[in-house]
C-alpha cells in the first residue's frame, strides 16, 4: 500500500519489484546491525565514509550548534555510531527508547562507544542547552510519525498529503543551529558513502516551513533514486488530515511567528 500511493504511475509488476528490493535491504541492514555490534571504529571508518567531514567542523568552529536531519535510509544503526568517531565533541543522537529495557541498554551502549550520546526525545533540552553542552551536534532522524496531526506540518510527500515532524524546525529556531542533511548512498553492498547538505546556516532569516519543507523534498528525492533504501514496511501514512489544512496552517504560521519572529 505505501509503495503503491507513492509511485501511482507504476505497474503492479514494478512495485512488486520495488519491495522485493527493499526486503533485500532491509534484511541486509538485520545483518549489517549485527555486526555493528563488534565492529572497531576503524572498520566502521571503512564501511561509511564520509566525504566532506570538514563542513561540520567548520561550523563547530564557528560556534554554531548543528542540527542533522535525515530519515531512516540506508544504514541508520552504522551512521548513528559512526558520528561520534568524526566528531566526539558533544554530539548527540535523539530517540525513542524501545520497550525491552535490556535491549535498549544493550543497544545504547554499542550506539555510544565511540563518543555520540543518545539522548530521549522528552527530556533532549536539559543535554543539548547546558552550558558545557554548547556548542551541541544532534541528530534527528525526521521521518517519523508524529503524534498529533493538528501540531505537524503538512505538505505533499511522496504523492500524498503527509504529516512532517515540526521538530527540527521549531528547535532550530529556538537554538540558532545551522541545519545539515545527511544524504546518505550505498556505493556497493555493505558500503555507504555519507555526505553533508547544509540547509541553512541561518534559520531565523526562513519564513514559516521553509525549513521543513527543504529536507523533507531532499529526503523525497533520495527516496526517488533508491526506493529500497527507506523503511516502507510500517504503516507509513497513519494520521488523519485536518478537515481545513488551510485554517491550521494559519494558525500555526502565527504561532511560530510570535514565538520566534
Amino acid at each position: 500500500m505505501n509503495l503503491t500511493r507513492s509511485f501511482p504511475h507504476d505497474t503492479p509488476a514494478q512495485i512488486k519489484e520495488k519491495a522485493k528490493a527493499f526486503y533485500w535491504h532491509l534484511s541486509t541492514v538485520f545483518i549489517e546491525a549485527v555486526k555493528n555490534l563488534s565492529f572497531s571504529a576503524d572498520a566502521l571508518k571503512t564501511r561509511i565514509a564520509y566525504t566532506n567531514p570538514s563542513l561540520i567542523h567548520e561550523l563547530h568552529a564557528k560556534g554554531k550548534n548543528i542540527l542533522l536531519v535525515g530519515g531512516h535510509y540506508g544504514n541508520w544503526e552504522w551512521l548513528i555510531t559512526s558520528l561520534g568517531i568524526h566528531f566526539p565533541s558533544n554530539v548527540f543522537g535523539l530517540g525513542m527508547p524501545l520497550s525491552a529495557s535490556f535491549w535498549q541498554q544493550k543497544l545504547t551502549e554499542r550506539r555510544e562507544r565511540f563518543g555520540l550520546k543518545v539522548i530521549h526525545s522528552k527530556n533532549y533540552r536539559e543535554h543539548i542547552l547546558k552550558e558545557t553542552n554548547q556548542p551541541f551536534i544532534l541528530l534527528m532522524l525526521a521521518d517519523q510519525s508524529p503524534g498529533d496531526s493538528s501540531k505537524s506540518y503538512w505538505m505533499q510527500f511522496l504523492n500524498q498529503p503527509t504529516a512532517i515532524p515540526f521538530g527540527t524546525e521549531a528547535l532550530a529556531n529556538e537554538t540558532d543551529a545551522a541545519v545539515v542533511f545527511l544524504n546518505l548512498s550505498i556505493t556497493s553492498p555493505g558500503f555507504y558513502s555519507l555526505t553533508f547538505d547544509l540547509l541553512s546556516e541561518t534559520p531565523k532569516t526562513l519564513t514559516f516551513g521553509e525549513l521543513t519543507e527543504a529536507y523533507t523534498k531532499r529526503l523525497e528525492t533520495a527516496i526517488h533514486s533508491n526506493p529500497s533504501l527507506w523503511m516502507w514496511s510500517h504503516k507509513r501514512w497513519k494520521r488523519e488530515i485536518p478537515e481545513d489544512l488551510n485554517a491550521l496552517r494559519t494558525l500555526q504560521e502565527n504561532r511560530f511567528n510570535q514565538k520566534y519572529r
